[in-house]
């Protein structure tokens, strides 16, 4: 059964223009088809409790859709109490190159920056 995606007005977490920018990137030299989009979610585990989930996926039936600086965006709707208001950016430093998580909703963090507690 295909999941049908209605898109929603305004999307739940927050992508800087340079998570976009290599999302896009990492979309063209990956080769990953049209239909997938960004999976942004939870999933237990982690030295803090909850780990985020960042990768492309395609969509499944309890997902909602966004569309956030052209990139189609897809989340579990049981996930959105653990990420609304969250940012996601991408730091390319000397001491630090990925993502970052920016999450209101985290009680507490990981020294690692990928896991959290709520």
């Amino acid at each position: 059964m295909e999941a049908v995606l209605e898109k929603t007005t305004q999307a739940p977490v927050v992508l800087t223009q340079g998570a976009l920018e290599q999302l896009q990137q990492i979309r063209q030299q990956e080769n990953i088809p049209e239909e997938y989009g960004l999976r942004v979610g939870v999933k237990g585990g982690g030295c803090s409790g909850f780990s985020y989930i960042l990768g492309f996926d395609v969509p499944q039936e309890n997902d909602d859709f966004f569309e956030i600086g052209g990139l189609k965006v897809i989340m579990n709707k049981a996930h959105a109490i653990y990420l609304i208001g969250m940012e996601v950016d991408f730091v390319s430093g000397l001491e630090n190159r990925g993502f970052t998580f920016s999450n209101p909703n985290a009680t507490s963090t990981c020294g690692c920056g990928t896991s959290f507690s709520a």
